[in-house]
């Protein structure tokens, strides 16, 4: 299609103008302008739109020397918001972005969303207009801290209800897919990992005791006298030390916890590594509607999958 001649017009017919340092940006671009109806200023003038270049250091309110280049090549003029660029000349995230990045990396596990290959992936498929470094970067210094707010009050009713909640999840959307890529070591294996000096290192922390409550790791603990509301902080350090820790949101450590039956020195480990501390593998909702059916034949193959004490674990936590 032929270029239209109002590219770079406003609503009200009057033509954009653009300021642009002099340099080869300028004379790569100046013809684009003009040949789209816009005009270019020698000056910077109020109302003008100031031009960067990406990765030059720029003032607020600059827009990416890309905005004209995308307009050409769609040939239709596009907002100015999306093309803003920071402070330090990169192209800034909008709303849309964001959302996009927290609808990708949602579920994912630790490593993947520490490492490079899953912000590859969303590079290449055109997720953002970012690098993958930009979106990994966007992610885990801006958006991640976002996802937890400390509640303003220890109410215990809260804590239930974000486990209720993420139990809900749990039993809608855990499928086989969900934890395929964690090894299943049996008992029949003869496989065991070795806590050794990984474990001791996973005890130092404030997630040591912090579910009284639910924490099933011995079953022959009494039961805590500690206060609900004394309860309701040590979960929340918990689980924000866990967030910070690993660099994951909330629901991802609420659905660590569900999978390890709430034994925080596993969740901590399965967090950290994709596996459980003692080589058997994580729970999923198929394996927990095995576990209510009322067949010794059922049974016994969930004691030769994840041991007899796991099975009695799961059955304690289920219930409370």
């Amino acid at each position: 299609a032929a270029r239209s001649r109002s590219l770079f017009l406003w609503d009200d017919g009057h033509p954009m103008r653009f300021y642009l340092r002099p340099g080869l940006a300028k004379l790569r671009l100046a013809p684009l302008v003009l040949a789209g109806g816009g005009r270019l200023c020698r000056v910077q003038e109020p109302g003008a739109v100031l031009l960067a270049q990406p990765g030059e250091v720029a003032p607020d309110g600059a827009v990416s020397t890309e905005y004209v280049a995308e307009c050409v090549k769609r040939n239709q003029r596009l907002p100015l918001e999306p093309f803003l660029l920071t402070a330090r000349g990169r192209l800034a995230f909008t709303e849309a972005e964001d959302a996009a990045l927290l609808q990708a990396v949602r579920g994912q596990g630790t490593v993947r969303v520490s490492g490079r290959a899953l912000w590859i992936e969303l590079e290449r498929s055109g997720l953002t207009r970012h690098s993958w470094q930009a979106m990994r970067d966007r992610y885990l210094r801006h958006l991640l801290p976002r996802l937890w707010e400390p509640p303003q009050t220890e109410d215990p009713t809260q804590i239930r209800g974000l486990f209720a909640a993420a139990n809900r999840e749990f039993e809608s959307t855990e499928s086989e897919s969900d934890s395929s890529d964690v090894p299943e070591l049996s008992a029949q294996d003869g496989v065991r990992r070795s806590p050794g000096e990984t474990a001791s290192e996973l005890k130092t922390g404030p997630e040591d005791s912090a579910f009284p409550d639910i924490q099933l790791q011995r079953q022959e603990r009494p039961q805590s006298t500690c206060s609900s509301s004394s309860v309701v902080g040590q979960v929340i350090k918990t689980m924000e030390h866990f967030m910070e820790k690993f660099a994951v949101d909330l629901h991802t450590v609420t659905q660590a916890f569900l999978k390890n039956s709430g034994d925080v020195e596993a969740t901590s480990y399965f967090l950290q590594t994709g596996q459980r501390l003692d080589g058997y593998p994580v729970w999923s909702r198929e394996d927990d509607l095995e576990l209510q059916k009322d067949d010794e034949h059922v049974r016994n193959k969930l004691i030769a999958k994840f041991g007899a004490e796991n099975v009695a674990k799961r059955i304690v936590f289920r219930e409370s």
